[in-house]
């Protein structure tokens, strides 16, 4: 009798330890931050299509021209993970900044999003890559907007894509990676749904045992075929071929891309055409510091961005 009593004391111990956090934190959630950022209705811009001649797709997008006669210098944005919307703010809040500030700027519609062509979930980050390779093409050959250069902005998974197209295109002047991670997608997964797990009321250590479980189900069951095009991707061969200047962003309380370790990897190539910046108090989206302000894009962030593409 005594030994059934504590086997049912030590299973009601190890769920208490294991389900009591998680329960707290559905009964007590913390709060969710309103953001500051700017809607698609806020904005002025042209439709353009393009054609990825090497995939033989057919993308579109939205052409951001600032005020004036020009040139202009242009980025073109490579979108993060997923399928992506015209009405991001968090996009929009960067086109539009650097629209103000004299800065063209091409958001393409990922492929298989909006008015794209293709399907991202059976594509790998070199696919990717052409559609970039593409949106640079039509920006460099186009008659209506005068371009003085032209770059990349590669937000989220896109930092990723980034340095693909800056290694294989000589008209990418600037590269701008936003929260881009720079350990392998694999590497990534376990960070970001250890995280999610912590955040769901798991206590450290547990929550680590069961991201493992959970990105092998991600990995091979649930996105299996995404994630056998991408699972071992190494961005650090390519971040050693960029030559232009490059900036790389990193929120120092990221709870998707693994911040520390992806600067520690980027500052051991040594490269001086390399600057990196870490913001204390942001996450993922680079947003204000809690009590100083509720911008989606913090303005120190902003400026790095718009200092990369303005220099000579």
């Amino acid at each position: 009798m005594k030994t059934k009593l504590r086997s049912l004391h030590v299973f009601l111990l190890l769920l208490v330890v294991l389900i009591g956090p998680v329960l707290f934190k559905q009964i007590w959630p913390v709060e969710r931050r309103q953001y500051d950022w700017v809607s698609l209705d806020e904005t002025q811009y042209t439709e353009v299509t393009f054609r990825n001649t090497e995939q033989q797709l057919d993308l579109g997008g939205m052409l951001f021209v600032p005020a004036g006669h020009g040139p202009f210098p242009a980025a073109v944005i490579i979108h993060g993970s997923g399928t992506s919307r015209r009405d991001s703010g968090w996009y929009l809040t960067l086109t539009n900044h650097l629209q103000q500030n004299g800065i063209a700027v091409l958001l393409p519609d990922k492929r298989g999003s909006e008015k794209s062509q293709g399907d991202w979930r059976v594509a790998d980050f070199h696919d990717l890559a052409t559609d970039t390779l593409a949106a640079v093409e039509f920006l460099r050959a186009q008659n209506e907007v005068p371009v003085s250069r032209i770059g990349i902005i590669g937000m989220s998974q896109g930092g990723w894509i980034a340095p693909i197209v800056a290694s294989e295109s000589s008209d990418v002047k600037f590269v701008v990676s936003m929260v881009g991670s720079a350990v392998t997608p694999t590497e990534q997964l376990i960070y970001e749904e250890n995280h999610n797990l912590r955040q769901m009321g798991f206590l450290p250590g547990v929550s680590n045992v069961i991201a493992l479980a959970s990105t092998a189900y991600i990995r091979n069951i649930a996105q299996a075929e995404f994630w056998d095009w991408v699972a071992n991707y190494d961005p650090v061969p390519y971040w050693r071929e960029v030559n232009v200047p490059a900036l790389a962003l990193y929120g120092a309380d990221d709870t998707n891309v693994p911040s520390e370790e992806s600067v520690k990897r980027l500052n051991a190539l040594g490269k001086s055409n390399l600057r990196i910046e870490v913001y204390e108090g942001s996450g993922h989206a680079l947003q204000d510091p809690v009590g100083r302000g509720n911008s989606i894009i913090r303005e120190e962030a902003l400026a790095a961005i718009r200092s990369t593409i303005e220099l000579d």
